[in-house]
């Protein structure tokens, strides 16, 4: 499969403490890939190199074969890439509906542009709090707002940082079924979390990083079925 996004061989570094050394991932078009590792391994700092948060100090990073690891942030994402934060960052003082439309984006390339109604209708509990400020959310609502908001900008690529963290076992499972329905239509899908069992369950392949090093890489049965490696790099 062609390789929507490639990192290859990134330096990252936050003054002069280097966080990412040599690291190089890919997701390919239509896949879903997980980021795994313990906290503090480079996860995060990934995330920001891609979306143009952080400079990369060294290597390269292409999104649909274009060079990006030099562009400010906002055009990385008008390039096709949506991000949900870690700690979800949803606008507080705006509305459900407003927070859906603040950063919506239709893009000539998007053969069923997201709309309102197809977010409503992925997250029925958005349209009924459509009216509500995004303070007076749950953490799960408020993380579906976010991925909600993110999938409004249609995505070519959809980045989550902590997919799940925090949230109650009923939301959790919302989220994952809101992430298995965009991988059966094939949206690109590059994610963060702690739940082996529930990734297994739609990510096509898995990176493990370890201090800021690729450690291992491999497809949902060849990790479950190594305890030794789950227990050496996420402490499973």
């Amino acid at each position: 499969m062609t390789a929507l996004l490639a990192l290859d061989r990134v330096d990252a570094a936050y003054g002069a403490s280097q966080v990412l050394f040599g690291l190089s991932l890919d997701v390919p078009a239509g896949a879903v890939v997980s980021l795994l590792g313990r906290n503090g391994m480079g996860k995060t700092t990934t995330v920001r190199a891609i979306m143009g948060l952080l400079p990369a100090r060294a290597g390269t990073i292409r999104f649909d074969g274009q060079a990006i690891e030099r562009l400010p942030s906002h055009r990385v994402a008008r390039l096709g890439l949506g991000l949900v934060p870690e700690g979800r960052q949803v606008f507080p003082n705006l509305t459900v509906r407003e927070n859906l439309v603040a950063t919506a984006a239709r893009r000539a390339d998007a053969a069923q542009p997201w709309t309102l109604e197809r977010i409503y209708a992925l997250f029925p509990r958005l349209a009924e709090r459509a009216r509500l400020q995004g303070s007076h959310l749950s953490g799960g609502e408020q993380q579906m707002l976010a991925i909600g908001r993110a999938l409004m900008t249609n995505p070519r690529l959809l980045i989550l940082d902590e997919a799940t963290e925090g949230l109650a076992p009923l939301m959790r499972a919302e989220i994952w079924r809101c992430l298995g329905e965009l991988k059966r239509a094939g949206q690109a899908i590059l994610v963060i979390d702690k739940n082996v069992k529930a990734l297994n369950r739609i990510v096509d392949r898995h990176t493990i990083i370890e201090k800021g090093r690729v450690a291992w890489t491999g497809t949902p049965a060849a990790l479950a079925a190594d305890r030794e490696l789950q227990h050496r790099y996420l402490g499973v």
